[in-house]
């Protein structure tokens, strides 16, 4: 008695492949999730805040900031609460980039201008 894989011809190898899949290039495509409505959670997280005032600092929290930027250096890992619009946003992050000229402070990629800064605080890495 013979086994079905010894008549096997080498011509029928390819169409047993056939038959049962080859890996498609595109498959995973399929599992990507699908957004249907395009936007919809950047609005839902703009909505979330919450529009307050802007309030100047005293001069005492002017000092300390100005103290806090002079140690802060590329690479330092920061809290900061700044004025973003309408409403005041805290972000932890490293600092890229410190433009004494331009007066700028780049977490990885957000620009926050020293005029809206409010508090920064140096973290322990």
């Amino acid at each position: 008695m013979t086994n079905d894989r010894e008549r096997t011809e080498p011509g029928d190898e390819a169409a047993t492949r056939h038959a049962i899949g080859r890996p498609h290039p595109d498959r995973a495509r399929q599992f990507m999730p699908f957004a249907a409505l395009r936007g919809y959670y950047e609005l839902v997280h703009e909505r979330e805040r919450v529009p307050t005032p802007r309030r100047e600092l005293t001069e005492e929290e002017a000092r300390e900031l100005d103290a806090a930027l002079a140690q802060v250096a590329r690479g330092s890992l920061v809290r900061v609460t700044y004025y973003d619009g309408d409403a005041y946003v805290t972000r932890e992050g490293l600092v890229s980039q410190k433009d004494e000229i331009l007066r700028d402070l780049w977490l990885v990629r957000t620009k926050i201008p020293f005029a809206a800064l409010q508090s920064l605080e140096l973290l322990k890495a």
